[in-house]
């Protein structure tokens, strides 16, 4: 037990969940609050020995998970869904105490999450396969094939923090409703809020071990990942740790969100006002710490005058403060190593001749919303995810330039792009490589039922309740013979 924890009275412990049973062993560590430095919750950090419990138990009630059938299962998520509907209030105010974001973005996540599980208990029941026309062959005529799907089994799931609830939820409710057996490990900044999720997956009439709870960071994870009881992984995370995760999956399937680097585009004839104030506020909403935050902002130089007015206004007159205040806009980064971090990387551009137009200043784990521009490709700023709320401008003569820029910087999350041209837009969606290509909205465009995913080092697969539950299926070949 640290000194930190001795000294803390009156503070929640946090307890891994395992086979429907709450366990009381492990070692204890605090989740400190960034914007005060104080300890708000402790947890018990799972051992490996007792993730591989967590694994074996999801193993054992994997069967049965399966053997209820769709409508079961979409009425086990509709009494999730009420029951975050019911307690919206305790678990936003859990996710703001613990990861510094603001109490008016973890009310939405937390509206967003009962969407997400509502739109999961709709796609439970309509889980489809194909029929594979045999007909144009001599070996299938008077044959019929089908694909049918099937569970995967053991779905192992790693939460970020940035969004904890409703990422929770987006690896719950998909698994759930396939038919599988989850083991989900929580983030170490802001573990309450999945023991939350848990408890109301738990009270909706699962049968025992098919939802398991871990809590810890790297260890517990790699515990997680490397046990062959686990068929599917889903990660959200960094590119590098994603990485690490698809090398020790081996031959099993993975679904990974990873990073990115905002790109987005605002071309000559876009409505200006429009743009500015849209990417100015998606730049440093969540304290800048979501993979699809606008970070790289081309501007075409024809209209960079007036947007640098209009979004540096925006930018400045955003309200800094308390996450637990309702009128907060911006609050704190998860801890003050990131806001060091990246306090570093704006110095480093300056002195390499980078101009910064508003913000930039560093007060323990704040980071002012910053716009910077004059930068260079190498720059940290502009060629690494930044996670904060700093946002590079970069004008540009011709189109080419940014979808270049993009398509060689290795990653390919979502892109925005502001025209009202359709014939530029259709060029960015044919030429730019990236998962999701946003015409007229920023790269943060993400309601929780479309297909959302990476490329290159920004992932594989696509979440989204249908799209996860096809991946969190596996197919199957069958064929009647006359």
């Amino acid at each position: 037990m640290s000194a930190t924890v001795e000294l803390v009275r009156n503070v929640e412990t946090l307890r891994n969940f395992v086979g429907g049973r709450w366990r009381d062993e492990g070692e204890l560590f605090d989740v400190v609050a960034s914007s005060k430095g104080e300890v708000v919750t402790r947890a018990l950090e799972a051992s490996p020995g007792l993730v591989d419990e967590a694994v074996a138990a999801a193993v054992a009630a994997k069967a049965a998970v399966a053997a209820l059938p769709g409508y079961e299962r979409a009425a086990i998520l509709r009494r999730v869904q009420s029951a975050i509907v019911d307690r919206n209030e305790e678990i936003a105010t859990a996710i703001s105490r613990e990861s510094g974001k603001v109490l008016r973005d973890t009310r939405e996540e937390v509206r967003r999450a009962g969407e997400t599980i509502g739109l999961c208990a709709e796609e439970a029941i309509r889980i489809q396969g194909d029929h594979v026309p045999l007909e144009g062959s001599p070996a299938g005529a008077g044959k019929v094939a089908m694909m049918l799907r099937f569970p995967v089994g053991v779905v192992g799931a790693i939460v970020p923090f940035n969004a904890p609830f409703n990422l929770t939820c987006h690896k719950l409710g998909p698994a759930i409703a396939a038919g599988n057996s989850v083991v989900i490990k929580s983030p170490p900044e802001a573990p309450s809020c999945v023991q939350l999720a848990v408890e109301l997956f738990a009270d909706a009439g699962l049968p025992a071990g098919a939802v398991n709870l871990i809590h810890g960071g790297v260890k517990a994870g790699e515990a997680l990942v490397r046990n062959p009881g686990v068929n599917f992984i889903t990660f959200t995370g960094s590119t590098r740790a994603g990485a690490a995760v698809k090398a020790a999956a081996g031959m099993r399937r993975v679904l990974l969100e990873l990073g990115g680097l905002g790109p987005n585009i605002v071309h000559a004839d876009a409505e200006v006002d429009k743009a500015a104030r849209m990417t100015a506020n998606h730049g440093v909403r969540l304290a800048g710490q979501s993979c699809i935050s606008v970070q790289n902002l081309f501007v075409h130089r024809s209209v960079l005058a007036p947007f640098l007015d209009a979004h540096v206004d925006v930018v400045k007159r955003l309200v800094v403060g308390d996450p637990m205040d309702p009128a907060t806009e911006v609050g704190p980064l998860v801890d003050e190593r990131s806001a060091m971090r990246i306090e570093s990387w704006l110095r480093e551009a300056k002195e390499q001749g980078a101009r910064i137009l508003c913000g930039g200043h560093r007060r323990g784990a704040y980071i002012e919303p910053t716009v910077i521009t004059d930068v260079q490709p190498a720059m940290k700023v502009v060629c690494q995810e930044i996670f904060g709320p700093v946002i590079v401008i970069r004008p540009y003569d011709d189109l080419r330039e940014p979808i270049a820029w993009i398509n060689q910087s290795g990653f390919g999350l979502n892109c925005g792009i502001f025209t009202r041209s359709l014939d530029v837009a259709f060029r960015a969606i044919r030429e730019i490589e990236c998962g999701g290509i946003i015409i007229n909205g920023s790269s943060t465009f993400r309601p929780d039922q479309v297909p959302y995913g990476g490329i290159k080092n920004s992932g594989l697969g696509r979440e989204g309740p249908r799209y996860s539950i096809m991946e969190m299926t596996d197919l199957k070949l069958v064929v009647f013979n006359a």
